[in-house]
């Protein structure tokens, strides 16, 4: 039962986040972007979901599930005869009402904050939500908005959404900082509700992503019977990451896709197991058939797997949905840190110009955050903290202050793990 206290506070906290600068915490890029700017921050965003757009047919409405300003909802009406958005934030919807006044088949609602009462059962063909569950406090809350999610889909129809998927810990959650869902709660609701889960990826980080079909009542209970024929074909399997056709045994790179023939319409990732060399994978993301008939399905490569020609075989409901196919695993190179991105530590958009007196330094394959030095010119960066944004690529986030001795104009950060000093960064100091 949700608790009426939790959905006040939300309402609360986003209308004066709104009011404060709604496209700042809606897209956390930059602080007072313009419009343009701000639509445009969605556009990556817009084009993942719209590849979710092959897994089916109907095209009559969409929902958003916290739509904010219509940051979203803009660009993907364009697939659709009608698209809803709810929030829980009045001040959010009274902007979404305004940015969307030129888009008449789009229609943000100020809704509940935990359900989606004012639609009926079998509306939509798709339900989507980005950067939202993150920031919901209450675990009720964020699974009945996927019961809810599931009611209101009709039958086939596709949710994808994105939840906070860091592992759980004791601090009180609030409405910026969310309740932390875990693979198997989502594994174990979908199998309750005959959801087909499609895609589980990204897990362990704050951005874990989820897409479910939505099946008949009883549709899992029905398959616990089912007669498997052995007709799907592994056509090829590469890297999943580089498209090459080896992986090594473990580390960032030890995932693969499986390109599968004549794969059942059934499947999901809660009874299909893919075996690297007899080792369970696990299983991340099964595609909708191409026009080829051929599907996608990513697996990360099992513990203990030995190196050298290993077999790699599906099987659906316990039973080989075809012949083994091989691939070559290869040893595991030396972890390599490296620098990917330096920027604002809060206004991202500023790239390496720093405006805040933040900055934030992302790096990749950190096997142990402790050594992490900076300094700007020579002088020791202060308030150091680090951030495991996702273990499995050991991608760590670095923010830091800028010493205050430290002038405006051009400067050089140097950057250190460890005996390991890596080539100077430019900045500029506001």
């Amino acid at each position: 039962m949700e608790d009426p206290n939790v959905l006040e506070r939300m309402r609360a906290d986003w209308n004066q986040r709104a009011g404060e600068d709604a496209y700042y915490y809606v897209a956390f890029g930059r602080r007072e972007q313009g419009d343009e700017e701000f639509f445009e921050t969605g556009s990556d965003i817009v084009k993942a979901l719209e590849l979710e757009l092959k897994r089916f047919a109907g095209r009559d409405a969409a929902l958003e599930i916290g739509c904010g300003p219509g940051r979203l909802m803009r660009p993907l009406s364009r697939n659709f005869g009608e698209i809803h958005g709810v929030d829980v934030s009045d001040q959010m919807i009274r902007l979404a009402q305004e940015r969307l006044r030129d888009t008449p088949n789009a229609h943000p609602h100020h809704s509940s904050g935990s359900d989606l009462s004012i639609f009926p059962d079998e509306k939509f063909d798709f339900v989507y939500s980005y950067a939202v569950f993150q920031h919901i406090p209450s675990r009720d809350v964020v699974f009945n908005y996927l019961r809810e999610a599931r009611r209101v889909l009709k039958t086939g129809g596709i949710l994808r959404c994105q939840m906070n998927g860091l592992p759980p810990h004791a601090k009180q959650y609030d409405t910026w900082s969310g309740v932390r869902i875990t693979e198997d709660e989502i594994v174990a609701f979908a199998r309750e509700q005959d959801l087909q889960l499609l895609v589980v990826e990204q897990i362990w980080t704050q951005y874990m992503w989820i897409t479910v079909r939505k099946r008949p009542a009883g549709w899992t209970a029905a398959l616990a019977g089912k007669r498997v024929e052995p007709s799907a074909a592994i056509r090829k399997i590469s890297n999943a990451l580089t498209g090459e056709a080896v992986a090594p045994v473990r580390g960032p790179l030890a995932a693969l896709s499986l390109w599968v023939e004549r794969l059942p319409d059934e499947v999901d990732l809660n009874h299909l197991t893919v075996t690297a060399d007899g080792l369970a994978c696990r299983i991340i993301y099964i595609g909708a058939p191409e026009k080829d008939g051929i599907s996608q399905v990513n697996v990360a490569l099992p513990e203990g797997l030995r190196t050298g020609m290993v077999p790699v075989a599906m099987a659906w409901l316990g039973q080989a949905l075809g012949e083994p196919a091989w691939v070559r695993i290869m040893p595991a190179g030396p972890s390599v840190p490296r620098i990917t991105t330096i920027t604002d530590g809060i206004n991202l958009l500023s790239g390496t110009r720093i405006v805040t007196g933040s900055v934030k330094v992302t790096m990749h394959e950190v096997g142990d955050p402790a050594p992490f030095h900076a300094k700007i010119d020579g002088f020791d960066a202060v308030e150091i903290e680090s951030f495991c944004a996702d273990p499995i690529t050991q991608r760590y986030e670095f923010n830091f202050r800028v010493p205050e001795r430290i002038a405006k104009g051009p400067h050089q950060v140097v950057v250190s793990l460890g005996k390991r000093t890596f080539a100077p960064l430019a900045i500029e100091v506001a």
